[in-house]
């Protein structure tokens, strides 16, 4: 039997193995400790899998001696929830859209039901704030196409823009160019002129003939003024505000197509509950009015 090797720095036996030469592996064990903390995970393990659902089967998994279910945990869980907002629902439902700010218990379970829903559903298309983009309406302005009112805005959520049911939103603005109502150079003038109306100067020959055909084929739903009208969804061409762009070619494009957004009728998806919610939640963007 060969002599065992004893390292002359260390004084701890050698296990034999040597690298480049003079590199020499010490046989040094474990700390007990550390087994031990090994040995402890095992057992639990063991017993894990004993008491807890654990191991796939062919047609299922192992139940646990326990028998518990994360999805019943969790569906409980929902239904727990569920309970204890019954009551908030319940006021909600039989509570006026602005008596429901006087009730400052009721309006923070109101506007933090409404943010997530907005989030979700709102968020994507309007932004995170509300904020819009090109397209997509500004909620935090008071420029409303159809009035800012709690009323007003729970009706658009509830029915849409444009949206293909009886009751939507619906602004049908002609599409002057496509159809051939106005020619290029019209369409033209007249977005010269419209332009005028928010403080933007343009061609002076351009903005009196433009004027004309504004009267003519505008002025019966923007007004002849151009503060438009909320009753058909025309909207207010003086404050500087625009949809789609305040460039020429912005106005100019609008005239020819006619636009046309649409925003999805949420009264098929969402409850009425959490539609008046979502409504307080906008009018509360700074908008609503």
């Amino acid at each position: 039997m060969a002599e065992k090797e004893i390292d002359s720095v260390t004084g701890v036996e050698t296990t034999g193995h040597v690298w480049d030469g003079d590199l020499k592996e010490l046989n040094k064990p474990l700390p007990k400790w550390w087994l031990y903390a090994i040995y402890a995970s095992i057992v639990w393990a063991i017993g894990y899998w004993i008491i807890y659902p654990t191991w796939p089967t062919h047609n299922g998994y192992t139940k646990g001696v326990l028998g518990f279910s994360q999805r019943e945990a969790v569906t409980q869980e929902i239904a727990d929830a569920r309970a204890s907002q019954a009551q908030y629902f319940e006021k909600i439902a039989a509570t006026p859209l602005a008596e429901i700010e006087k009730d400052p218990e009721l309006l923070a379970f109101v506007m933090a039901g409404g943010a997530a829903v907005f989030g979700d559903k709102c968020g994507p298309c309007h932004g995170k704030g509300g904020a819009g983009t090109i397209g997509y309406p500004n909620l935090n302005d008071d420029d409303w196409l159809w009035g800012g009112t709690h009323d007003a805005i729970e009706y658009t959520i509830t029915h849409g823009i444009r949206a293909g049911n009886g009751e939507t939103r619906d602004m049908a603005m002609p599409r002057f160019g496509l159809d051939g109502i106005l020619k290029p150079a019209e369409i033209s003038d007249t977005a010269h002129f419209v332009l005028s109306l928010s403080g933007t100067t343009g061609n002076p020959a351009a903005v009196e003939r433009g004027s004309k055909i504004f009267a003519e084929n505008c002025a019966a739903c923007h007004g002849e003024d151009g503060k438009g009208n909320q009753d058909v969804g025309a909207p207010n061409l003086t404050d500087g505000i625009w949809l789609y762009g305040g460039r020429l070619a912005d106005v100019e494009k609008s005239i020819e197509t006619g636009r046309g957004g649409v925003m999805p009728s949420w009264g098929e998806r969402l409850d009425p509950v959490t539609i008046k919610m979502l409504a307080a939640y906008v009018h509360s963007l700074g908008g609503g009015k």
